[in-house]
């Protein structure tokens, strides 16, 4: 027995040292990754800038974790195009960075603005007298009009390059929901107002497709203007490609005979022409710098003068925040805290005018208030410049409309300026299917009048209640945009209806002022803040990593957190739909300002 505590004894001890072993270790290693991750980068003389093109690249980077480099996920996720655009601008203010070297070609983009954003970024790069060079198993494209500016652009061997124009099918879930029992009900304001369609429709309205043909056409016309630019080409000649058959199973030679590269390489061969223009042995490292590395490179440029905030508002308009990251669902812009930053702004003397980046499709309409007539008090005591990142449309113009000057991108989709509510209704479901019946006593008429709604009781009384309160939240949509804009609201009706724009077509029917980057949106917002030296300063502060593990106010369901994978797995094409009912049924905003869909490209 003593022997037995003995060995137990050791055991325990030997556990307990292991333990405060690894803990220490654990501890240096977090230490030296957040030391080095702060350190300033030294650049080496005849250094080249890699840019990598995987995963998706959105408006503002995310905070990642310390364990990102020590688990290899650090390039994995997201790229910020904030970040990317301050690399690129380094790089070119670099002496020692000779070029940049574009490899990959299967990012995504949240729009093709964002595309458009970083390929001007290089453009600008190369007046440096720089050189860009690309090269890539396999171009998407999005990735190769980006790639398109590129001094050479070249493929591996037996690689592709997507390039058949722009589109795409949505899904419509009426004849799923005909099955499930399920109806919903829509109140809305606004021919063009598509947002619901997939819900209620079983096909594209003809609205829904002379705004989408619009758009798209313009956007697929100002990329084959630059590509073709880019290639030393006619546009026609690209644009033929695009319908030709060939392109899309073609091999090597047909995309240098047709332009589209310049030559197919191995990769040791594209190491040789790196090295090559660095003027490098054949034994010689190529002094690389990651995106980590420039983000650590001190700017050139001085924080000297008054300073103007740059306040970033990207993503969903919501009501309330998600719980943690488990809940998923990407960034929102949160109707309180955004409205509570912005008053801060505008009682910060230190701050001397304020750029509103939006790049947002919209979301709740009360949401989009509080954050409009927040930005009206801003705008009561310094300049405010909106600038629109890959869409400002529905909501996301809501919350633009009151800025003094408006720029958007010449690929920023807007507008959408049109209201709906959308409430499933499951009795179908609930009672006809599965025989559930409801009963109870009410002191008035409307006390249970949303879950009269969704249980099928007196829907046409409360949907002509509803749809007058569609029509006045339209009305106000008109007024706050007439105000805003210095329009007539019949004005605003005519172009509203919401219908979707091109930004190169908003500027005709004044929903913006003038297209420029977020650059020129500082630069005007100097201009009316009188400013002769100024700095820019980012706002909302990016949070802490471990914010993202931290709950929040708002309680996640099981179906939000760790069993999310297991049930979108068990459900498959059932998922997206389900959680999309889910949602309505939760979401306590009736009126919604949201554009009609996602569109991220690749």
């Amino acid at each position: 027995m003593k022997q037995f505590f003995k060995m137990t004894l050791a055991t325990i001890c030997g556990i307990a040292i292991f333990i405060t072993l690894m803990g220490l270790f654990f501890v240096i290693s977090l230490v030296g990754m957040l030391a080095s991750d702060s350190a300033s980068t030294k650049v080496k003389d005849n250094s080249v800038f890699v840019i990598k093109m995987d995963g998706s690249i959105d408006e503002r980077s995310e905070e990642g974790t310390p364990f990102d480099s020590f688990l290899g996920m650090s390039g994995m996720g997201s790229m910020g195009l904030d970040n990317l655009l301050a690399s690129i601008q380094k790089a070119k203010d670099e002496e020692e960075v000779k070029g940049i070297y574009l490899e990959g070609g299967s990012a995504s983009f949240d729009a093709p603005a964002t595309a458009q954003q970083l390929r001007d970024a290089l453009k600008d790069f190369k007046k440096s007298g720089k050189w860009i060079v690309a090269y890539a198993d396999n171009y998407s494209q999005a990735n190769y009009y980006v790639a398109s500016v590129a001094d050479k652009i070249y493929l591996n061997a037996e690689g592709s390059i997507d390039f058949r124009g722009l589109g795409g099918k949505g899904q419509y879930y009426k004849g799923l929901y005909d099955k499930l029992g399920i109806k919903y009900l829509v109140a809305k304001v606004g021919k063009y107002k598509s947002y619901v369609e997939s819900n209620t429709l079983t096909g594209m309205s003809d609205y829904d497709r002379e705004q989408r043909t619009a758009y798209l056409t313009g956007i697929w016309n100002y990329w084959l203007k630059e590509m073709a630019e880019g290639r030393k080409v006619k546009p026609e000649e690209l644009d033929k490609l695009a319908n030709d058959s060939i392109m899309v199973f073609a091999k090597g030679d047909d995309y240098v005979k047709a332009k589209l590269v310049d030559k197919i390489l191995f990769p040791e061969e594209i190491k040789a022409e790196i090295k090559g223009r660095l003027k490098l042995d054949k034994d010689d490292d190529i002094n690389q710098l990651t995106l980590s590395d420039m983000l650590n490179v001190k700017s050139k440029k001085k924080d000297d003068g008054e300073k103007i905030a740059i306040y970033y508002a990207y993503g969903n308009i919501v009501d309330n925040e998600a719980s943690n990251l488990l809940q998923g669902g990407g960034h929102s812009i949160v109707g309180r805290p955004t409205a509570e930053d912005l008053r801060k702004l505008a009682d910060d003397d230190d701050v001397k005018a304020v750029v509103f980046r939006v790049n947002s499709g919209g979301g709740s309409a009360v949401a989009s208030e509080q954050i409009r007539h927040a930005l009206k008090l801003v705008k009561a005591k310094k300049p405010v410049v909106v600038s629109m990142g890959g869409m400002a449309a529905s909501g996301g113009y809501w919350i633009s409309s009151p800025a003094n000057y408006i720029f958007a991108e010449p690929t920023t989709v807007t507008g959408s300026i049109g209201i709906f509510g959308l409430i499933p209704n499951a009795s179908g479901l609930v009672t006809d299917k599965l025989g559930v019946t409801f009963d109870g006593v009410t002191t008035h008429k409307y006390t249970n009048y949303d879950m009269d709604l969704i249980l099928g009781k007196d829907t046409d009384d409360i949907m002509k209640n509803l749809q007058a309160y569609i029509d006045r939240g339209y009305q106000n949509f008109l007024d706050i945009v007439s105000e805003g804009r210095g329009m007539k609201p019949e004005q605003v009706d005519s172009i509203a209806q919401g219908r979707v724009w091109l930004a190169t077509d908003a500027l005709n029917i004044k929903l913006v002022d003038k297209l420029g980057s977020l650059d020129d949106a500082v630069k005007k917002a100097a201009e009316l803040a009188k400013l002769k030296e100024y700095h820019t300063a980012a706002y909302p502060g990016k949070g802490s990593w471990m914010d993202q593990f931290l709950p929040k106010e708002n309680k996640g369901t099981y179906l939000d957190s760790r069993f999310q994978a297991e049930i979108k797995a068990l459900l498959g094409d059932l998922y997206e739909p389900l959680m999309e009912i889910r949602n309505d049924l939760q979401n306590s905003s009736r009126m919604q300002a949201k554009m009609l869909d996602d569109v991220r490209v690749k």
